[in-house]
């Protein structure tokens, strides 16, 4: 079995032996962890076969004669598949303060199915073609549904519903048509540099075809079908982070930047009839995401509708389609999960310390979770992208890519969405350091330390960034020489 298969098998087999030892939490737990670093490793080593311009793949099955399941690593696969390995590591050594913290019930099955919804990424991560993409994106959608539902109470029901119905229909309704209707004029679904449409149809059904794509993979919550995002905030915050920075949202967006690279190709995205008006689309999640944020008092539905607008970033940078922008775009993936989920760590110690989940109520809460609202404070920072933090490159490219295209006003928007960021996230901080404390007891501390010691890491991770973005940078330059 080569690397590339165990990549994709390990987390699959991590979820059987957390529910092997599910009796056990200790075990269980050192099982899950065991499983992340090994798979971080496991994906890592693909990293010098694929900077040296190799592209490893294997077919698994053909079911359909001419269209495989088949795995293959390029250097956008790869990227994200770094992000979530990674960051699976850091979620569950925060997951073990937080469940215990909290006193969750039914662990083993969140660990268990936590596991194949890592797998069910790094599947999606590794796709040849669109349909093991689409085998691996509804596999993840019904691994991470019972993670949303995961207290049962009547409000987890409703959002669960409300998360796989939206879901299920766009993929069923609009990216499974895509996918099939790309067959029929490419004869093919393998991904190809340069993509497999260009001359093989019009600019109108090009750009048809690309809109389907666009709201087909309703992950990336671009607007209108956004509304599960926010409903799926009733489940516990290590799944509002795996759905925010490591799987779910991420899915989206790099799905949508491989169709955009490997199906259409730059050159046919910006002269297909539907890049212009899909861009003010984006372009529009953005800010009214962003002012829709300013209106929520919970602070998990706040960073909910701040995603939403990130996540048009990307998209935007996939839109725009050219190189700048796909740089930008690309490790906007990164820059926004260190930040978001450092921000989601943080709601959910604050969760654990003083069961306090709305905004208004955490007035003085700085000075007795001093590390937690700092942290908070650096990550909302990285969020709006300002130095020093990691953000800024991402928004960096993002201007250079507007401009590259000729789209001025864009750059506006960017700068918009800066302020608007700045304003629904930096009161939280300031008015948690300076402002009189109300109902917080004196006996409050932090969380407990599994929590703090991953808050530490991404925290950490947001400022690195800043300073040496280089090895993301080199990676994704690949993907545009």
């Amino acid at each position: 079995m080569n690397t590339l298969t165990l990549a994709v098998i390990l987390p699959f087999t991590g979820a059987v032996a957390v529910l092997i030892t599910g009796s056990r939490p200790n075990l269980r737990e050192c099982v899950s962890l065991g499983t992340g670093i090994t798979l971080a490793g496991l994906v890592a080593s693909l990293l010098p076969a694929v900077l040296a311009g190799q592209r490893p793949d294997i077919v698994l099955a053909e079911p359909i004669p001419g269209i495989p399941i088949a795995l293959e690593v390029e250097p956008l696969g790869l990227f994200f598949a770094l992000i979530a390995s990674v960051l699976w590591i850091v979620t569950t050594l925060y997951s073990i303060g937080y469940m215990r913290g909290h006193g969750e019930t039914n662990q083993t099955r969140f660990y268990a199915f936590f596991a194949v919804a890592i797998g069910s990424t790094i599947g999606i991560a590794f796709s040849q073609n669109l349909f093991t993409l689409f085998i691996f994106y509804e596999l993840l959608t019904l691994s991470t549904y019972p993670l949303v539902t995961h207290s049962g109470t009547l409000d987890a029901k409703r959002g669960g519903r409300v998360y796989l119905g939206i879901l299920l229909s766009t993929s069923i309704v609009f990216f499974l048509l895509a996918i099939v209707w790309t067959w029929t004029i490419a004869g093919t679904t393998d991904f190809r540099v340069g993509g497999i449409l260009a001359g093989k149809a019009s600019p109108f059904v090009t750009g048809l075809l690309y809109a389907l794509f666009a709201f087909g993979i309703g992950k990336a919550a671009l607007m209108p079908f956004h509304r599960w995002l926010p409903a799926a905030m009733v489940a516990p915050t290590p799944v509002s982070a795996l759905l925010h920075a490591v799987a779910v949202v991420k899915a989206g967006v790099f799905c949508i930047l491989k169709v955009t690279l490997y199906v259409f190709g730059l050159d046919l995205v910006t002269t297909s009839w539907g890049s212009g008006w899909l861009l003010w689309i984006a372009a529009a999640t953005i800010i009214i995401a962003s002012l829709v944020a300013l209106q929520q008092n919970n602070l998990k539905r706040r960073l909910a509708y701040s995603t939403i607008s990130q996540l048009s970033y990307v998209i935007l940078g996939a839109f725009l389609a050219n190189a700048s922008s796909i740089i930008g775009g690309t490790t906007h993936i990164a820059m926004h999960a260190f930040g978001k989920i450092t921000l989601f760590f943080c709601a959910g110690a604050i969760l654990v310390a003083t069961h306090k989940s709305e905004i208004s109520e955490m007035d003085g809460l700085g000075r007795r979770m001093p590390f937690t609202m700092g942290a908070f404070l650096i990550a909302s920072i990285s969020i709006a992208g300002l130095p020093p933090l990691g953000g800024v490159w991402s928004k960096w490219y993002l201007a250079l890519g507007s401009l590259d295209a000729g789209y001025t006003v864009l750059v506006g928007v960017l700068m918009l969405s800066t302020l608007l960021n700045i304003a629904y996230l930096l009161p939280i901080p300031i008015r948690a350091f300076f402002a009189g404390d109300r109902n917080t007891p004196r006996t409050t501390t932090e969380a407990p330390v599994p929590c703090l010691i991953a808050i530490g890491v991404t925290t950490a991770m947001c400022v690195v960034l800043f300073f040496y973005p280089d090895p993301i940078l080199q990676l994704v330059s690949l993907l545009v020489r």
